[in-house]
């Protein structure tokens, strides 16, 4: 690797935050409820234990006008009482303005709050309930940019 290519790779590395399944949700959360203009999360199941914490939260952010979307699978690649409870929480989320979107096969897990901050790890955002997980946060609008270039989010979701 170059000099330079490990200088980035280091200032990358510098400005994270690693955090478990015990110490995630309380630095997310606060975060979540910072955002100014926009939230984007991938995650790719919905349970309602998890929204029944989050539908304050995304509410809040609504009535100040925050864009959020939503990628997920569709409901229907889920089977039994998972597909309920995704159907659910879709209906909620729409009802609260919040865009919602559906990617076959999806399995990214990741937040980018403000196009300023990013989390991104194996921690299911939207449904976490009781594993062993790793989240990475990144406060670095130029890492949020290209994230967002790479999810290609303004193709299906414009921006404000």
């Amino acid at each position: 690797m170059s000099s330079l290519k490990q200088r980035r790779a280091s200032i990358i590395i510098s400005a994270s935050t690693l955090y478990d399944q015990d110490t995630f949700y309380r630095a997310f959360m606060r975060d979540l409820l910072h955002s100014k203009d926009e939230v984007i999360i991938e995650s790719p199941f919905i349970t309602e234990k998890r929204m029944r914490t989050l539908l304050p939260i995304f509410a809040k952010l609504r009535s100040r006008n925050v864009r959020i979307v939503i990628n997920t699978r569709n409901p229907n690649e889920h089977d039994g009482d998972y597909y309920y409870q995704a159907l659910n929480a879709i209906y909620e989320l729409q009802a609260l303005g919040v865009t919602v979107l559906y990617t076959a096969g999806h399995h990214r897990k990741l937040a980018i709050l403000d196009r300023k901050v990013v989390y991104e790890g194996s921690l299911n955002i939207l449904s976490f309930n009781d594993s062993c997980e790793i989240m990475r946060k990144i406060a670095s609008e130029k890492a949020a940019k290209k994230l967002c270039a790479f999810i290609a989010i303004d193709r299906y979701a414009r921006s404000k």
